[in-house]
């Protein structure tokens, strides 16, 4: 048995030609987040029948806060090191961590600083003992080993996947043992810390570089040189991602806050954990097949349509069984956030699609498309959200950034991708025609099959939906599979056979 399981993990540690060493990495990401996501709606799960929705309102102003100052100081330092083709780049690491050290400390003072007048802000005094005990954060990600960037550019995924797994656990070990001692908003504060302290305790661990404050101006100037867009973009990203919350928690209170956060997390989880792999995987594996665009062509294509194949499910999934679970698993308090969680799940679906483009542009050397594109966004949003939320409140707001993405986004963004592959538009549509096909049916089935259970809402409702979500949608994609020239099977077969 030890000699079986000894040669199961050589198999899965990634190695290999890029395709094979791709998919392998591509497990291990899958498996890392499956993971962590879980524990952490598990975590959700649990602290919602112990906590308030305020607790978790006013914990998110504090995320609020920290997330935007750690976006708009970011310097895509990690990305440019990805996108060099260079295996070796040691010699960028002590300028990165100089550069990491800065950041930290200017993210922990500008926190203590600002701490009252979020306070103030929010109308929640609470919250500023909260923001001056995150401060702490920073500093544990500042004095991180640089040298984790290696996970990703050299695909070892399995050294991730323990990297990002230390910080969920001690997340998840302190903020259930401190709730269940003293249930209240420092449960959710202590487990970010803890998850922090870990993360920074463990990069030393797994891997041997040791970082010494050195900087080298030139390499500075070229890393930042090409994280310039990074930087753009991701402050954007903030803006058009979180500025939603920023309004909710300043024109509504911190308990639709709390709704509106919780809602968001729960309906995004699998299609963000989706995309994530995707995009973490696919970035240093286009960036090998830069100068080659019929490679990257066809990589593309087969990203894409395993993202549809997996996300669009779990989407419409989630959808479909949103007032069970929530009734069933979080409690009564907590069902003003359905609609919005369902109408935010079309924005999980749209967002899965857009993240499999976001590393074709950075592996050519266009991340400016990233930037100019969610500058289009922030701009549309930004006009319409305090009217929209004033008058909607929560489910408007959640109306309001996904029909954006739908249109006029996602038309620009195709366009963009199929003129960068040099592709076909019947061949983009074709990869999401089929699955959004296949979901539609399974959510139809499974909403007329709620209407007709006697059951109340509990756990064998909710097992029974899911169990027939699944059937019904895995029924239909064998039914479309041998019917049409979908080749979901081929790309499947391909990624088992690299697997074993």
């Amino acid at each position: 048995m030890k000699d079986r399981l000894r040669k199961f993990l050589v198999r899965m540690l990634p190695k290999g030609d890029t395709l094979e060493q791709t998919v392998k990495s591509g497990a291990w990401m899958g498996a890392m987040n499956v993971l962590s996501r879980g524990l952490q709606i598990l975590l959700v799960i649990i602290l919602a029948n112990l906590l308030d929705p305020a607790d978790f309102g006013l914990m998110g102003i504090a995320l609020l806060v920290l997330s935007g100052l750690r976006k708009f100081s970011k310097l895509g330092l990690n990305a440019a090191v990805i996108q060099n083709k260079e295996k070796n780049v040691d010699e960028y690491m002590n300028t990165m961590w100089v550069l990491q050290l800065v950041r930290g400390a200017v993210i922990a003072v500008v926190l203590l600083a600002v701490a009252p007048l979020i306070g103030s802000v929010f109308s929640e005094p609470r919250a500023t003992d909260v923001v001056r005990v995150v401060a702490i954060t920073p500093l544990f990600s500042a004095l991180r080993n640089p040298a984790i960037v290696y996970f990703k550019k050299n695909l070892n995924f399995h050294k991730e996947f323990a990297y990002r797994m230390s910080g969920s656990v001690s997340r998840f070990v302190v903020s259930l043992g401190w709730a269940l001692v003293s249930p209240t908003v420092w449960a959710l504060i202590a487990g970010l810390v803890a998850s922090r302290f870990a993360k920074f305790v463990f990069s030393y661990y797994a891997h041997d570089y040791r970082p010494w404050p050195s900087f080298e101006l030139d390499r500075a100037k070229e890393l930042i040189d090409y994280g310039k867009w990074i930087t753009s973009n991701t402050i954007l990203y903030f803006l058009y991602t979180e500025g939603d919350d920023v309004v909710v928690g300043w024109l509504l209170t911190s308990t639709a806050l709390g709704f509106y956060q919780t809602a968001y997390r729960m309906s995004n989880a699998p299609a963000t954990e989706i995309s994530q792999v995707i995009s973490s995987v696919t970035f240093p594996a286009f960036s090998t097949l830069q100068d080659d665009i019929a490679a990257m062509r066809e990589a593309y294509y087969r990203t894409l349509q395993m993202t549809a194949f997996l996300t669009f499910p779990a989407a419409f999934g989630i959808a479909a069984i949103a007032p069970t679970f929530v009734e069933t698993f979080m409690g009564e308090q907590w069902l003003p956030m359905v609609t919005a969680m369902q109408i935010l799940t079309a924005y999980g679906l749209m967002r899965a699609v857009g993240k499999t483009m976001g590393p074709v542009w950075k592996a050519v050397g266009r991340p400016d498309y990233l930037t100019k594109l969610a500058l289009l966004r922030v701009g549309l949003i930004a006009l319409l959200i305090i009217p929209v939320t004033n008058r909607f409140g929560i489910e408007g707001t959640a109306l309001l950034i996904t029909g954006i993405y739908i249109f006029p986004i996602l038309p620009i963004d195709t366009y963009i991708i199929v003129k960068t592959i040099q592709g076909s538009y019947k061949r983009f549509v074709k990869q999401l025609f089929y699955p959004l096909v296949c979901s539609g049916g399974m959510f139809v089935a499974v909403v007329w099959l709620d209407q007709q259970l006697p059951l109340e809402a509990g756990v064998l409702e909710f097992a029974t939906l899911v169990t027939t979500g699944a059937i019904v949608y895995m029924a239909l994609v064998a039914l479309f599979a041998t019917r049409f020239e979908w080749a979901i099977e081929e790309n499947l077969r391909s990624m088992f056979s690299s697997l074993s």
